[in-house]
């Protein structure tokens, strides 16, 4: 298998709870809090293990937060590589209401990087990249870091043969597909991300593979993954127009299927598959993960099992 490295430049430490009702004023009584450890690329490598891979995250970690996460990914079987900034390391909180069965998220702020911070994490990636190996960036960029900061990621491992692989979002994601420099092998984004990008409303698939075309044509990656939700996922390469299509599942919590669907092609792509077979394992996991409550991800038997059950068509013109 090919060797797997995930960069999380901007981690969080996850608590999920619920309470019989979210309404303003009197004190809410919490269940027992869920804590893990969060961040786009951590969950990758934390789902990448669920379904029996490995990979090593590379981690920015921060304060006395930041020690309290590296506890819980140590927990879960990672040793990270840690690259240590100033600042603390943000908190997350998904609080849910037992009577609707509605998610509140709250994301707090993490910390703000300085021009040596980020001159430092790019000299650590570059050593770390695994030759010939898959490098995966995923999650929210840092507060005040360069935002083409996914841009120079790529240029330093572009001399390394690495596969590099891009899920972000916001202004980095909006600067990456607006201003292509050395192409990351792979972008995922999800139909919310692609509608904030471009200003555009997706109503069909066809409209989905349409600009994820474009993007590939214009040398924004060499290969795009779009998630449509429910509906799956769409990828294009220069010779590939494909759908994934997941089986019907019960929708518990939305939260972790980006992420579990990126585990679920990278870890495919390591095992040197093709990318429709990636694309099966990716969509497989991400309903694998909607089926799990809070900030869960997939699990493998759910994977395994809806893995036979995916539908991959191709889009036609």
């Amino acid at each position: 298998m090919t060797d797997i490295l995930t960069i999380t430049l901007n981690p969080a430490v996850d608590l999920a709870t619920i309470v019989p009702r979210v309404v303003a004023g009197p004190k809410l009584r919490c269940s027992t809090p869920v804590v893990n450890p969060g961040g786009g690329g951590i969950n990758v490598s934390r789902a990448i293990a669920t379904l029996g891979g490995t990979s090593r995250p590379l981690v920015a970690m921060a304060g006395t937060m930041g020690d309290v996460l590296l506890s819980l990914l140590r927990a879960e079987g990672l040793e990270p590589l840690i690259v240590q900034v100033p600042g603390e390391t943000r908190q997350s909180f998904a609080v849910t209401d037992a009577g609707t069965g509605e998610q509140y998220r709250f994301i707090l702020p993490g910390p703000v990087w300085s021009a040596k911070d980020t001159k430092w994490v790019l000299a650590v990636i570059d050593k770390a990249a695994p030759g010939s190996g898959i490098a995966v960036l995923s999650g929210s960029m840092p507060a005040e870091a360069p935002v083409d900061l996914p841009a120079h990621v790529a240029n330093a491992l572009a001399q390394r043969n690495v596969r590099f692989c891009v899920d972000t979002s916001g202004a980095s994601l909006s600067q990456l597909v607006a201003a292509p420099r050395t192409a990351p092998y792979l972008l995922r984004l999800d139909q919310t991300e692609a509608e904030g990008a471009f200003a555009m409303t997706l109503t069909t698939v066809h409209e989905a593979a349409d600009l994820a075309d474009k993007l590939v044509g214009s040398g924004v990656a060499e290969v795009v993954v779009l998630s449509l939700g429910s509906e799956g996922s769409v990828l294009v390469s220069k010779d590939l127009h494909l759908k994934g299509t997941p089986p019907a599942v019960p929708v518990k919590s939305t939260t972790g299927a980006g992420d579990s669907l990126m585990a679920g092609l990278v870890l495919s792509l390591a095992r040197h598959e093709e990318l429709e077979t990636a694309l099966r394992w990716g969509v497989a996991a991400a309903a694998a993960a909607v089926m799990t409550e809070a900030t869960k991800l997939c699990t493998r038997s759910d994977t395994e099992r809806l893995f036979a059950g995916c539908e991959i068509s191709e889009i036609s013109g």
